[in-house]
């Protein structure tokens, strides 16, 4: 005959082998699961005080020390099941999130990689960034960190080979409205993970920041693209020294990488002589189908410098849209710099001492 004996908790009689022991006492499987839980992990039941519950997964208090938070769905993950972009990369994904972002983590492309252009933001002005940094090594695990960091929710960035450089790279942009650069894209974190990884940019005589817009911009038609380009370039022409001063490069350093085509009388004569020498290293290299490409300006890992000179470069494409030949022609360095009005732009602007003799102090450039 079957020995019975009562339920710890409820007092109900149960045959002794309905009835498990918990802690030293025994309880019927009602009692038991009202309790008590196993943990997933290792498979012991615990009191249900004594484990961590979290959406459908349920840990003793040593198990959970084994698990972390996917960087990106923040879903709990064993550390053996995480996977990492890079070797010493803090930041950990589960299987799901890593397929889907490790595309856009996949280290140092060659110079030749051109991936189809992915826009962001609302509007017809888009602008695509160049920025050289040097003298922290080519090696695609620290690509892959500064990539962790633009490309979290969208796939904003991808870093190229760049043979002109000692031992850096080049951090490549899909094309963003001005807005976007300046209030979705991480330029902050960007440029200050660059500079713990011990890059430079403006301190190194290699590098540039070079800005693209797209014709399309410009007009619906070539004629209509080509009357607006015309006009950015007797711009950059009659304000050469200026821009020069801007670009914080050497009259040595523009003349290599980024020459001017020389001032003419009106717009239209900069463009025909453009048309006459068509290269690459020029001012506004206009070789490319889709964009014309600022080439005038110095790298730097300076965030307010990045911004400065993005709207430096609306400022040139604004105008040059909206203004006639002849008022363009008739506009002087402080008419042009008077309209500025972007907080960032007017800061450099100031401190280049470009802006209506109203100089600031500037914090040294990386």
């Amino acid at each position: 005959m079957n020995e019975s004996l009562a339920c710890y908790r409820c007092g109900a009689v149960r045959p002794l082998d309905e009835l498990r022991d918990f802690e030293g006492e025994l309880y019927c499987s009602d009692c038991l699961k009202s309790l008590t839980v196993t943990c997933d992990c290792c498979g012991q039941r615990f009191s249900r005080n004594a484990v961590h519950q979290e959406s459908d997964l349920t840990l003793c208090l040593s198990c959970r020390d084994s698990y972390a938070y996917c960087s990106r769905c923040g879903r709990l993950v064993h550390e053996d099941d995480l996977h990492y972009l890079s070797d010493g990369d803090d930041d950990g994904y589960c299987d799901t999130c890593y397929a889907e972002v490790h595309h856009s983590y996949s280290g140092i492309e060659s110079y030749y990689y051109k991936p189809d252009p992915i826009f962001y933001g609302e509007g017809n002005r888009y602008f695509g960034v160049e920025l050289e940094i040097d003298e922290g090594g080519e090696n695609d695990s620290r690509a892959n960190q500064i990539m962790s960091i633009a490309n979290q929710q969208h796939e904003h960035l991808y870093i190229k080979h760049d043979g002109s450089l000692e031992d850096g790279m080049e951090l490549v942009t899909h094309p963003m409205t001005l807005d976007y650069h300046l209030t979705e894209m991480p330029w902050g974190e960007i440029v200050s993970e660059a500079i713990r990884l011990g890059y430079y940019s403006h301190k190194c005589c290699t590098c540039g920041l070079h800005i693209h817009v797209n014709r399309s911009a410009f007009g619906d038609t070539q004629e209509e693209q080509e009357e607006v380009i015309a006009r950015i370039l007797f711009l950059v022409e009659n304000y050469w020294n200026e821009l020069l001063r801007f670009s914080r490069r050497t009259k040595d350093q523009m003349e290599e990488w980024a020459s001017r085509y020389g001032r003419k009388d009106d717009p239209k004569a900069v463009l025909d002589s453009a048309k006459h020498r068509y290269e690459r290293y020029k001012c506004v290299n206009l070789t490319n189908s889709n964009t014309i490409e600022f080439r005038m300006f110095r790298g730097t890992l300076k965030l307010n410098t990045i911004l400065a000179t993005l709207q430096m470069v609306d400022r040139l494409c604004e105008v040059a849209f909206y203004l006639t030949d002849q008022e363009i022609k008739c506009l002087t360095w402080t008419d042009f710099v008077s309209g500025c009005k972007a907080p960032e732009l007017v800061q450099y602007l100031k401190e280049r001492r470009l802006y209506v003799n109203e100089p600031v102090a500037a914090p040294d450039e990386v």
